[in-house]
């Protein structure tokens, strides 16, 4: 008759252990993943300062792209370049000028002789188109030939200045007129303003003393001798020799 006892405990290693001590094959082994589902460990490298945790290898030292918030960070390329400030404008030769690219100033005896020859040649066409219908001995002809000859000069100068920044008198002395800020021709507002400041205040109120107290402002200019007329329109009067 056996003695054996069904609800007793079963005997050391035989029969079929229970669940709750059942083991995964690797768990507690040393070295072994700790993740029972069998993912690998991360890669060597991982972890490191600009390492890719899957294996990509790392950036080069020195990159652009290092630099933490830098442009090539955040989208992937370098900034765009724009170029240098101020740089010539169409017209502009290269010299030692107001700015970079611009000519060397125009001489005052060079500026001086060149409107010389813009207003008296103004001058001489005014008379003889008044001359067939007043008379220059009494004042109304004279007014009249003069009001004539100050609105032709703006007109001319106006429109030579707007197109290349030089009247006759200015290329016969070389030398033009150049917007301050980049050496080139003057636009169109600033080719009028130019020539307005210059004719209308004689115009109105003051007369020939006006081009006197213009021209003394430029003389004592610094740096860019630049007469009341220069300074409404944003421009200078360089060489072309």
């Amino acid at each position: 008759m056996s003695t054996h006892d069904p609800a007793g405990p079963e005997p050391e290693g035989g029969g079929k252990p229970s669940f709750d001590k059942q083991q995964h094959p690797a768990e507690g082994t040393p070295g072994a993943p700790s993740d029972p589902y069998g993912t690998p460990p991360p890669q060597p490298g991982a972890g490191t300062p600009g390492a890719d945790p899957y294996g990509s290898p790392p950036r080069p030292s020195g990159s652009p792209y290092d630099t933490p918030g830098s442009y090539g960070e955040q989208y992937g390329a370098p900034p765009p370049s724009y170029g240098p400030p101020h740089a010539p404008g169409p017209g502009a030769a290269p010299g030692p000028g107001p700015v970079p690219g611009m000519p060397p100033l125009g001489s005052w005896p060079n500026r001086i002789v060149a409107k010389l020859i813009d207003y008296i040649g103004i001058q001489i066409i005014a008379v003889l188109i008044v001359l067939p219908f007043a008379n220059l001995g009494k004042q109304d002809g004279y007014v009249g030939a003069t009001w004539l000859g100050y609105a032709m000069y703006l007109v001319y100068e106006g429109i030579m200045l707007s197109r290349d920044g030089q009247t006759v008198g200015k290329k016969l002395m070389k030398v033009r007129v150049a917007m301050l800020i980049d050496g080139s021709s003057p636009t169109g507002a600033a080719g009028w303003t130019r020539a307005a400041v210059f004719v209308v205040p004689a115009l109105v109120c003051c007369g020939l003393l006006w081009w006197p107290i213009n021209g003394l402002f430029g003389v004592f200019d610094k740096p860019y001798r630049q007469c009341i007329h220069d300074k409404a329109a944003k421009t200078v009067v360089v060489s072309t020799a």
